[in-house]
């Protein structure tokens, strides 16, 4: 059993049980973006971004996740969400959408339309601790506490950010 699999079940998440290095499987992306969100709450991460086509695969919906984030959220927190679209977000994942309105002042959420349906990098990135899906089909993992690959990361999520615009309104109001 990994690290990751035997501290999901001992009711103690703490960022020390976050693995590093290479892995692999969809049940263990899912749990780890758990965890990560638990540590996060926990740990009291000021700042997470996450990166994906349409977060579709992602557990953002799950009660476990929504409940973190709510012990997560505070003053100071921020939450930078950047998708290709987010259509499938909203579809999929209807408590996560609910708590992006409650929270909208910590969450600010970008589209790059114009990147291809595999270009944009799968990403949660925290000054702490990264996870990235090299194959998304795959499932194959990298984990990292390494301030190389954060700041490597952070710098590709900058470039993605910069040719985005503005998504995912908390709400669809018009004046």
């Amino acid at each position: 059993m990994s690290e990751a699999e035997s501290s999901a079940g001992d009711g103690m998440t703490n960022f020390q049980t976050l693995p590093e290095g290479p892995l692999s499987g969809r049940k263990l992306f899912t749990d780890l973006v758990r965890q990560a969100f638990a540590t996060a709450a926990q740990e009291g991460w000021p700042r997470i971004v996450l990166c994906d086509t349409d977060f579709g695969d992602w557990p953002l919906g799950e009660r476990e996740v929504v409940d973190s984030l709510n012990t997560w959220s505070r003053r100071g927190r921020s939450l930078h969400l950047l998708a290709r679209e987010y259509g499938v977000l909203r579809r999929m994942h209807p408590r996560f959408v609910q708590w992006r309105v409650t929270w909208s002042h910590l969450v600010e959420a970008q589209s790059c339309a114009s990147a291809s349906a595999d270009g944009l990098p799968s990403v949660l990135w925290s000054p702490a601790w990264t996870l990235q899906r090299l194959d998304t089909r795959r499932s194959t993992l990298v984990a990292s506490r390494s301030a190389e690959r954060r700041v490597a990361l952070q710098e590709q999520l900058q470039q993605w950010w910069h040719k985005s615009s503005p998504a995912f309104p908390a709400s669809t109001l018009g004046l």
